[in-house]
């Protein structure tokens, strides 16, 4: 974005009424690149260059952190009703296109507020069609059993994290999980209490993600795998420690496991350097799959 472009941006957000916010998505945690003074009446302190994830958070809590977190990673534009400073908002996302591919990625976001009848029904009627929208995006990209992403669908997100990765010379962290002794649980309770159990284990994964930017898909089977932009193994490694105990603390019984009376998870760490790795992306977690699911 060359100066003039940027200055003339920055005349005409500071005359909207409506809080916005523009955010660079082809980094790592997503930074806000900038905001108006709407926004930052609304958001209260300076989030420049703060991940994204984090100001979404802080406003609207952890779940709208990790919708919106999905909604930049799928590339489209949608809306969310959010409650921020009082009010009730939509907030639309969208991306921004500058017609290069080797272009910066923006995304937008508008806090829209309804104030009359009129742009009340307008932004209902907005959302309602971008909510049907996502669901259908999202029919095609969810596991069907526990509603995390799945196979297809994190590998477009890694894909995509490993590009940004490399371009930027950070590594990424990933996390396998695998249920223990899982088709003996199935053996006792039968492929409905099965699926509950994943389901279970699904969630207590995602909730203990440590950033809403973080995503947690199940590939197959009785495994899951999470992935973050990561920092040293050791770090990694204590992260995954928790998670598993988390899903130990679910107390969901299993009178046939080796590993004690309830539902337990191994775990295997891997932090990849996208910039080094001489294999592709596709390749690399191919390889990590098939590990974990022999």
């Amino acid at each position: 974005m060359n100066a003039l472009t940027r200055k003339i941006l920055e005349e005409v957000l500071a005359a909207t009424a409506e809080p916005v916010v523009v955010v660079r998505v082809d980094r790592p945690d997503w930074p806000v690149a900038h905001v108006n003074s709407a926004f930052e009446s609304l958001g209260g302190d300076e989030c420049r260059g703060k991940p994204f994830a984090d100001v979404i958070e802080a406003l609207g809590g952890r779940e709208m952190a990790l919708e919106v977190s999905e909604t930049v990673r799928s590339g489209e534009e949608t809306s969310h009703p959010i409650e921020a400073g009082g009010r009730e908002y939509l907030l639309v996302l969208r991306p921004l296109e500058q017609g290069r591919k080797d272009a910066p990625r923006f995304y937008v976001g508008y806090w829209r507020g309804g104030s009359s009848p009129a742009a009340a029904d307008s932004a209902d009627v907005h959302h309602a069609l971008l909510k049907a929208k996502r669901r259908i995006r999202d029919l095609s990209r969810d596991d069907a059993v526990t509603g995390l992403l799945n196979a297809g669908a994190f590998r477009e997100v890694f894909e995509h994290d490993w590009a940004v990765a490399a371009r930027e010379k950070s590594l990424l962290s990933l996390v396998t999980f695998s249920l223990d002794d899982f088709d003996a649980y199935v053996g006792v309770f039968g492929r409905h209490a099965a699926d509950s159990c994943l389901r279970r284990v699904g969630q207590a994964i995602r909730r203990s993600l440590r950033r809403a930017s973080d995503v947690v898909a199940r590939p197959g089977g009785a495994v899951f795998v999470a992935l973050s932009h990561g920092s040293e193994e050791a770090n990694v490694r204590e992260f995954a420690g928790s998670i598993a105990t988390a899903v130990r603390e679910l107390g969901l019984h299993h009178p046939r496991s080796t590993s004690g009376r309830f539902v337990t998870v191994s775990y295997d760490v891997t932090v990849a350097d996208a910039a080094g790795e001489e294999r592709d992306p596709g390749s690399f977690l191919d390889a990590l799959l098939d590990r974990v699911t022999r």
